[in-house]
């Protein structure tokens, strides 16, 4: 109690005299996500449009910190003027009040014959419609800021064919992931309703700093497609953040952070035939009735003063059964690295299912050229010597580039980008033992929020490789993508190398025609794919007179549309 009562003096001290001070500034945010506003944010710093100071690898962004942008989201300054405005105002003593209307963004996706999407947040796996409508609100006085843009989701959830049922000798192995991660296929038998806090926090702001709670998503590493460690695959999950806003300059270079801690929710759903039973057994093992998490992170980003344009990062995220914490060790990641041989079992670290990644951005706005990697390794646990002899045990990495490339028109450019990664691994023992990325033995709801994954949004043991070709233009963007998905490649060298059956791969080709418009104050983000899926489910029916036969192959269409209304 003594302990309890001192944090609270300190906690309310500090909030005193956080009011008591004027140096402040507008912390509204772009949410990760956000159509049209997140990819040319990134595009303008490429082109040196805003400061080229800011990593970009610690997300989301305050525009107004980090780039002097007026109002974080008119982020050309072309829409909001404060003294014509109808709905944007100053208030208080010295106007250092201000109420804000944030955008207000309706998002709209539909797959025609089974669920695909990723890094699109409170979206569910669907097939059919669904829907996110999001409108928000900014309101600050002095330090305080309250950002409040709740999502609602609605969604048609119709019937769509999963893991068959025809798959029944594969099913014991298929579990053997599914009991150790919320992932499930359908998110119920009937359409689907339900709403977030989204992209909202209270938050004390003094100077590039700011503490609070927020449900905001988080994006950690330099990746465009993918991040290892947080992305906006899942729903944001409410948590404590203590964070900089904008690149603290030193002597020796410039540093960002963010430390955090939240609880993450399981979906409450099963995965596909959960009644099946084989030689009287059977393949679910119900998750734990306690199985609230804990996850703790933190992420440190470093701008050599000496060599400009190059970024250096490191991350690393720890979650646990809530029952199971019992010291500090357990709370934040930095202090919970339990090194030993691998021979050797650790109750307590096993008890926590970690990872951790370095990662790098290199950018040459003179080049309108970017590069960067990430590698990531998971558990947290390896001594340097076992590290330096086998690296690629339980790595993870994802390396990308972008480049824009001028036209003879002034303004225009033709965007390159390519980026892979690959959670997937390749030591044997690694794959029999189940150390997969985001599955875990202990934590067997895995690294997931509301049963979807919180890092790389195809799951776990999937690889990736992912290329665009785009004509740009200020925010305006229509492109052309393609990207080559394999599923859970632990899971097919698990289930079919002993039978030395290559022919199972399950792979999705995906091109895509992409369009980002702003009309006025209207902003556009669209995307038509075609879903070409070979072995779907790694499902193969066999002929035994012909050894080269044809999959389980499946088409599927997918629209996207994201509309973002700025208010003037």
């Amino acid at each position: 109690m003594m302990k309890t009562r001192k944090f609270l003096n300190c906690f309310l001290g500090a909030a005193l005299l956080f009011l008591s001070l004027d140096n402040y500034s507008l912390a509204q945010t772009v949410p990760v996500g956000t159509p049209v506003l997140d990819d040319y944010l990134r595009r303008a710093q490429l082109l040196g449009n805003v400061d080229s100071a800011s990593s970009f690898m610690i997300r989301p962004l305050y525009p107004v910190s980090a780039f002097g942008i007026k109002y974080g989201f008119d982020l050309d300054s072309s829409v909001v003027d404060m003294d014509l405005s109808t709905v944007h105002t100053f208030f208080g003593k010295d106007d250092k009040g201000k109420f804000l209307m944030m955008p207000a963004v309706a998002k709209f996706q539909y797959n025609s014959t089974y669920a695909f999407g990723v890094n699109d947040g409170a979206f569910i796996p669907n097939r059919g419609l669904q829907t996110i409508l999001s409108p928000g609100m900014y309101l600050s006085y002095g330090p305080l800021s309250v950002q409040f843009q709740p999502e609602l989701l609605m969604a048609q959830n119709s019937d769509y064919i999963g893991f068959p049922i025809e798959h029944q000798s594969s099913i014991l192995f298929y579990y053997d992931y599914m009991n150790r991660i919320d992932m499930p296929e359908r998110f119920g038998s009937s359409s689907y309703v339900q709403a977030y806090l989204g992209q909202s926090s209270i938050r004390f702001n003094f100077n590039a700093y700011s503490i609070g709670v927020s449900s905001e998503n988080l994006w950690w590493g330099p990746g465009r497609r993918n991040s290892l460690l947080l992305g906006n695959n899942a729903p944001g999950f409410v948590h404590f953040t203590a964070n900089t806003r904008e690149p603290v300059k030193t002597k020796i270079g410039s540093f960002e952070g963010q430390v955090i801690g939240g609880f993450l929710k399981s979906s409450g759903f099963l995965p596909p035939w959960p009644d099946y039973r084989i030689q009287e057994n059977n393949v679910l093992i119900p998750k734990p009735e306690d199985n609230k998490r804990f996850l703790s992170g933190l992420v440190l980003t470093y701008q050599p003063k000496w060599v400009p344009g190059l970024f250096l990062g490191y991350g690393s995220t720890s979650q646990m059964y809530r029952h199971d914490i019992s010291g500090i060790g357990d709370v934040l990641p930095v202090f919970n690295g339990r090194k030993k041989a691998q021979n050797i079992v650790d109750p307590i670290q096993e008890k926590r299912q970690q990872f951790s990644s370095g990662f790098f951005r290199w950018l040459s706005p003179e080049g309108h050229f970017e590069f960067y990697g990430e590698y990531g390794t998971r558990d947290n646990d390896r001594k340097l010597n076992d590290f330096i002899s086998t690296p690629e045990s339980g790595r993870a990495f994802t390396f990308g580039f972008s480049h824009l490339m001028s036209l003879k028109k002034p303004g225009h450019y033709l965007q390159l980008s390519s980026e892979m990664t690959q959670t997937g691994q390749t030591i044997r023992d690694d794959i029999r033992n189940l150390d997969t990325w985001y599955i875990h033995g202990h934590v067997v709801d895995g690294y997931t929020h509301n049963g979807q994954v919180l890092g790389a949004g195809n799951g776990p043991g999937s690889n990736v490789i992912f290329l665009e070709f785009a004509w740009v233009h200020d925010m305006n963007r229509i492109g052309f993508q393609m990207e080559r998905i394999v599923y859970n490649n632990d899971y097919y060298y698990y289930r079919y190398e002993a039978s030395k059956d290559l022919r199972n791969k399950y792979v999705d080709l995906v091109p895509s025609l992409i369009g980002d418009w702003k009309f006025g104050n209207v902003l556009l983000n669209a995307r038509l794919q075609y879903v070409n899926t070979l072995n779907y489910k790694w499902y193969l029916e066999n002929d035994p007179g012909q050894y080269v036969v044809p999959g389980y192959d499946r088409k599927n269409f997918v629209g996207q549309v994201g509309l973002a209304y700025i208010f003037q």
